[in-house]
């Protein structure tokens, strides 16, 4: 297993993240670092541990953000299963080994998604977010409430071999580039959701989601992408959206 974590500046995580996976303790794994080119001392404490650690890899240069970063850390892979660890998230213990066990005997490619606990500042406990509808025309009927993620890469992993059929992550995306890549993955197969918390979320002030929602574009950019989408979609599909979208209104309209 490949757990790819992007960075840039990001001292004030980096080092618990590092120690969070280092704590599971699975065999068969590796932890790519992709920094940017940090200038907080971030790269030190990376080179500290990589020196401590054989399973650490990493690498530090300028990237046009954070997609770019994923797709290098993908690149260099050696895992068949590859999970995505952004650098304020952490896993649950033995999340790792749990999620190995049962994405090894999916189906190649299969793309595995868990539950993922969602925490406000000073570690406020928010919610458990619980995305037990993954299928194409259930993600391109959400509305806002389920707004800013229906899925926290925390909490999702694939078979490496997932890139092959549905491509890279998109370097034109900055913001929606995990929805961007579940929407994708969902035209070619149904997402397999288990109710079991892998990952922890901090959805905390500073951080690009939290202000991205704070100031309205995530909203916009949300609505962009599902419409994106859906007009990508065969004419009779189309229809479909069309009727559950104007049914689920009708509903809440009665109601």
């Amino acid at each position: 297993m490949s757990i790819i974590t992007p960075v840039f500046n990001g001292i004030r995580f980096i080092e618990s993240c590092i120690l969070n996976v280092v704590e599971q303790k699975l065999l068969d794994l590796e932890h790519i670092i992709i920094d940017g080119g940090s200038s907080d001392g971030t790269l030190d404490i990376i080179m500290r541990y990589a020196e401590r650690h054989e399973h650490i890899r990493w690498i530090s240069e300028k990237d046009n953000g954070q997609s770019e970063a994923m797709n290098k850390g993908i690149l260099m892979a050696g895992g068949d299963i590859i999970g995505i660890l952004n650098v304020d998230d952490f896993y649950e213990p033995g999340a790792l080994q749990e999620a190995f066990d049962i994405i090894k005997e999916l189906s190649e490619p299969s793309l595995l998604v868990g539950n993922c606990n969602v925490w406000g500042d000073h570690d406020k406990f928010l919610y458990t977010n619980k995305p037990a509808y993954l299928e194409l025309t259930q993600l391109l009927t959400a509305d806002e409430s389920r707004f800013p993620f229906p899925v926290n890469p925390s909490a999702y992993f694939y078979h490496k071999s997932l890139h092959s059929m549905i491509g890279m992550y998109d370097t034109s995306e900055h913001y929606t580039l995990d929805l961007d890549y579940l929407l994708r993955a969902a035209m070619y197969l149904k997402p397999i959701y288990v109710d079991k918390i892998f990952g922890n979320y901090r959805y905390i002030e500073g951080t690009k989601t939290f202000e991205d929602v704070k100031d309205g574009s995530g909203k916009k950019r949300f609505k962009q992408l599902i419409k994106k989408y859906r007009k990508m979609l065969p004419p009779e599909k189309k229809l479909h959206i069309f009727y559950l979208i104007t049914f689920g209104r009708l509903l809440h309209w009665i109601w």
